[in-house]
């Protein structure tokens, strides 16, 4: 059975978007392949963050990934600050990086971009990625778009470890999400759907209540001709509304079309509200109940112990072939 590892940062709020292009697509992924997905919050911790408000989120992340369907059974599921190796395998991989090779990565360029002062860590934090993915010997790596240059990196720094000391990685192929994996803005349907946007009624939060999901598909940007077709180029903003509506309710875009033909955009946008509450509403029960159980907390440390067992193999075979500490004797 293939491995697939996948990391997501628990900074602030999942929206629809995470949800349809991760999330959905891991429930699915945990029934063929063995899963590791882990709350990278070493990563979180790049850029400032309020202590308490971050270990509040990492345990919100947590309950949302079973919410939706996560069976602990299946999949393990774990923090990345409880699993050690992750920061000892970042700074071998580190030590085999090239400052130019880290300053091409467009996200430290993007937000290193006009600042004075920025973390060292953000420019490094790529090996920490390279390590997570490797330690595991994940053969697939689902990411969006933004993310392939980082996999790339990790598929050069793993030839590179194994050609100059052991090969003893795999190296992972990059999967893009076969649908959903560009959930738009519902008030810049250009855009991708961001829970970084300043604007609140951009993106709906899993965790949204029925009053306010209705208000923002309400008020999402749509077009003055009033007819619910999908056409991304001169729809952008109908389209992207389509596209959640199928995706929540399982019809097709044909189907939808042909319920909304001659009706306006106010009894599409009521129903699409509909759907999306409904489909909300047993994730969301889940995820309180989750929250003041201490299932949560079982989990996570069975996830913890596993993942460190697997990963503390692979640290072993790095420090053996870098000629890290001791060889003991029998």
């Amino acid at each position: 059975m293939k491995t697939i590892f996948s990391g997501i940062q628990p900074s602030g709020t999942i929206t629809l978007g995470n949800y349809i292009g991760a999330l959905k697509q891991f429930v699915e992924l945990q029934e063929e392949y063995n899963c590791y997905f882990c709350i990278v919050d070493q990563h979180a911790i790049t850029v400032p963050q309020d202590p308490l408000v971050l270990r509040k989120n990492i345990r919100s992340l947590a309950a949302l990934y079973l919410a939706v369907g996560l069976n602990p059974e299946k999949a393990t599921l774990f923090i990345q600050s409880e699993v050690p190796a992750h920061a000892q395998a970042a700074w071998m991989m580190q030590c085999i990086s090239y400052i130019g090779e880290l300053e091409r990565m467009t996200q430290f360029k993007d937000k290193s971009a006009g600042k004075e002062a920025v973390s060292a860590a953000l420019l490094t934090y790529p090996p920490l990625m390279v390590a997570d993915i490797l330690l595991y010997s994940a053969d697939l790596v689902p990411v969006g778009e933004d993310q392939k240059q980082h996999l790339e990196l990790t598929r050069d720094l793993a030839e590179r470890f194994n050609k100059k000391y052991n090969d003893i990685f795999t190296i992972p192929e990059v999967r893009i999400p076969k649908v959903g994996a560009r959930i738009m803005s519902l008030q810049d349907p250009t855009k991708k759907m961001s829970k970084s946007d300043p604007n609140q009624k951009a993106f709906i939060s899993l965790l949204d209540d029925a009053k306010k999901i209705e208000k923002k598909i309400k008020s999402a940007v749509t077009d003055s001709d009033g007819i619910v077709r999908y056409d991304v180029e001169n729809k952008p903003g109908v389209s992207n509304l389509l596209s959640i509506y199928s995706i929540f309710s399982g019809k097709t875009i044909a189907e939808i079309e042909s319920t909304y033909e001659g009706k306006g955009y106010g009894d599409f946008k009521g129903d699409l509200a509909k759907v999306v509450i409904e489909a909300l509403s047993p994730i969301q029960q889940k995820y309180h109940d989750l929250m003041e159980s201490s299932e949560l907390d079982d989990i996570l440390d069975k996830g913890a112990e596993k993942a460190n067992q697997t990963a503390s193999k692979m640290l072993k075979k790095m420090e053996n072939a870098m000629g890290l500490g001791r060889k003991r004797r029998r």
